[in-house]
């Protein structure tokens, strides 16, 4: 039996609807991913299945008992309420007196004792320890503090304890609004490994596509207010939606040619007229009607950077650069770094490593305490902000972008302000409403406008993903790998730092900063890993070797493999080298045999026993077949100091 229902669902707030009697039917053990374009509606629709908004028609259905929760997509900005306050209050009466007693029991007052006598009291008639149990033991499995205040937490660790709120109550259905943004990679790989372990059905909004790799069983789309459904994976998803576009415009062009051959009848002179047939006539005027009523699609955001002169070859050299606070402690420290023009950086790291305050250093906005940074020549810098803090929200997008001028000029044309805008799908009845109305989407697209307005040969762009949907997301690639200057992106978007990034840039937080060739991917094939992910074992092994080739390497060579001394390979060496292709190969088949299960659509509804065995089985076939090519690259290198 179905848990959630959409029949006819209908709602406008314009002259377009967001909804056009849309339906969905969601299963049990379903995890659904909602796709489609920025200002479409999906956290609308997120908001009618969660009850906090009513549609103009049409009903929902959630299946007698079955219970909801939501995921927020915006971090609160200033709570001061501690981690178990917020948890708790998941269970409305019962959570306000169970955190009046946690507080009041921290208490040493005659008066706080008495309130909690009485607190306790009413707990205990609503059976509130139950409840405790399981917030207590939710807090504990997530390893948050109960007595952290949320204001002082990351937004990685908002986000935990958010969720914790959300599942403590153990629902049936998740909704989860863009449940990636703001995470850094460790707190993704940690919510996609807690959602994995959730045996209810998920509705999620996401644009992370290895995020929607990973969780999702079937694809839904919201396209010009109708729901579309692929039971599919993403990738076989994007197939599917590029075929079904391409007939719909067959489709469209066959209609429309019919059309204007009925129109030219219709037109035809008075003998034509005298034997019309009623008929005919009434079937054109459906047909006029049928394409009044056709919705086009919205065209893909067109747009460019506007290149500044070039600036020199050099734009960044640091040597034993570093940053310290006034109290002394270490942000970054012997940086050695050269950024020439044309270098696209990919900045990794945890939350709170200091990525900010290194492009800072690297923009001269800081002066290092330590070391030498030289900057280039003719340097013009345009930055995104992740904050969108460039954004006046009482003001228009055209206000926003214009600054008082009518027409701007992009790489050597005058183009008006209207006319840029809607480059970036912004309608000019849009492009004049405050910003303060627009969705998340639509801010991040227009931030993009404003930046790429600039002339720059310098883009810096921090978190530039948050919000924005796929196929913007995919044009912003395919203009930053175009684009003839240099490129300096902070990124937890795994997908987007592969398709950009010729170098990665790695801050393991103890403030060092190692630099390693390629993508994301080819920073975790070359034993890239973060510190939350090191066992203790581990690092007193990595911490051991690192010491005992101190004296041969230097500060940064961890990044690199280490070089070989010219020896010929002994024969168990040579043997264990011959051996090494066929174990790679091995290794290599049983990650693509457990990735097409993970990536197989009931996969999820499975008992959480095999799910987390296949799981546990992939991260460990992975691990091996990591370290086989660091050892074959090893013993390669040997060899070939050995013949030298």
């Amino acid at each position: 039996m179905p848990l959630l229902t959409l029949e006819e669902i209908s709602l406008a707030y314009g002259m377009q609807p967001l909804l056009d009697h849309a339906s969905l039917v969601v299963e049990p053990g379903e995890r659904v991913c909602l796709l489609g374009r920025n200002g479409e509606g999906k956290s609308t629709l997120l908001k009618i299945i969660a009850g906090e908004v009513t549609p103009d028609g049409g009903v929902v259905r959630l299946d007698s008992g079955a219970r909801l929760s939501v995921l927020p997509q915006m971090l609160p900005s200033d709570d001061t309420r501690t981690a178990y306050e917020v948890v708790s209050g998941a269970f409305p009466e019962t959570g306000e007196l169970l955190a009046d007693f946690h507080r009041l029991s921290q208490q040493a007052d005659e008066a706080s004792l008495d309130r909690m006598m009485k607190v306790q009291e009413r707990l205990e008639a609503l059976d509130g320890w139950r409840l405790d149990q399981k917030v207590s033991a939710i807090l504990e499995q997530y390893r948050i503090d109960p007595d952290q205040t949320l204001n002082t937490l990351s937004g990685g660790w908002q986000r935990r304890v958010l969720l914790a709120r959300a599942l403590v109550s153990e629902p049936d259905i998740l909704l989860l609004d863009e449940p990636t943004n703001h995470l850094d990679v460790p707190a993704i790989a940690w919510l996609e490994e807690a959602l994995g372990q959730f045996r209810g059905a998920i509705i999620f909004v996401s644009h992370d596509r290895a995020f929607i790799r990973r969780i999702a069983t079937r694809i839904v789309e919201l396209d010009r207010g109708n729901l579309v459904s692929f039971a599919a994976t993403y990738d076989r998803y994007l197939d599917l939606k590029e075929k079904a576009l391409e007939e719909e415009e067959r489709q469209n062009a066959l209609f429309d040619k019919r059309l204007k051959q009925e129109e030219a009848w219709i037109r035809q002179g008075i003998k034509a007229r005298r034997t019309r047939n009623m008929g005919r006539v009434r079937a054109l005027k459906a047909m006029r009607e049928e394409r009044q009523k056709r919705r086009e699609r919205v065209g893909t955001a067109s747009f460019s950077v506007e290149d500044a002169s070039r600036s020199g070859k050099l734009v960044v050299d640091a040597i034993n650069a570093g940053f310290r606070y006034p109290d002394g402690k270490a942000v970054i420290r012997d940086l050695t770094m050269t950024i020439l023009r044309g270098d696209k950086i990919g900045l990794v790291g945890e939350n709170g490593t200091g990525k900010t305050t290194l492009v800072r250093l690297l923009l001269g906005d800081l002066e290092p305490s330590e070391g030498r940074i030289r900057l280039g020549t003719n340097r013009q810098v345009a930055y995104f902000d992740q904050l969108r803090g460039e954004l006046d929200l009482d003001r228009t997008a055209l206000d926003n972008l214009s600054e008082g001028r009518e027409f701007i000029e992009i790489n050597g044309q005058q183009k008006h302000v209207l006319g840029y805008l809607q480059e970036f799908l912004f309608t000019p009845e849009r492009a004049r409403s405050p910003v303060r109305v627009f969705s998340g989407g639509e801010r991040a697209r227009l931030l993009l406008a404003k930046l790429f307005s600039k002339p720059a040969n310098i883009l810096v762009l921090d978190e530039p993903t948050n919000d924005l949907d796929v196929e913007t997301l995919e044009l912003l690639e395919a203009r930053l790998v175009e684009f003839a200057g240099t490129v300096i992106v902070i990124s937890h978007d795994r997908e987007f730092l592969d398709n950009i990034a010729t170098d990665t840039v790695f801050l393991d937080g103890s403030g060092l900063v190692r630099e390693y060739v390629g993508g994301y991917t080819d920073w975790r094939r070359q034993g890239g890993r973060f510190p939350s992910e090191e066992s203790p074992a581990r690092s007193r092994a990595s911490a051991g070797k690192q010491n005992t080739e101190a004296d041969t390497r230097d500060p940064d060579a961890g990044a690199k493999p280490a070089a070989a001394r010219p020896a010929k390979l002994s024969y168990k060496l040579k043997h264990e080298l011959e051996q090494l292709p066929r174990q790679i190969e091995e290794l290599e088949s049983g990650v693509e045999a457990l990735n097409d299960k993970v990536s197989a659509p009931d996969f999820y509804q499975q008992d959480p026993e095999t799910v987390d065995r296949v799981l546990k089985e992939l991260t460990d076939t992975e691990t091996r077949l990591e370290s086989a090519m660091n050892r074959w690259l090893e013993l390669e290198e040997m060899q070939a100091g050995g013949q030298g």
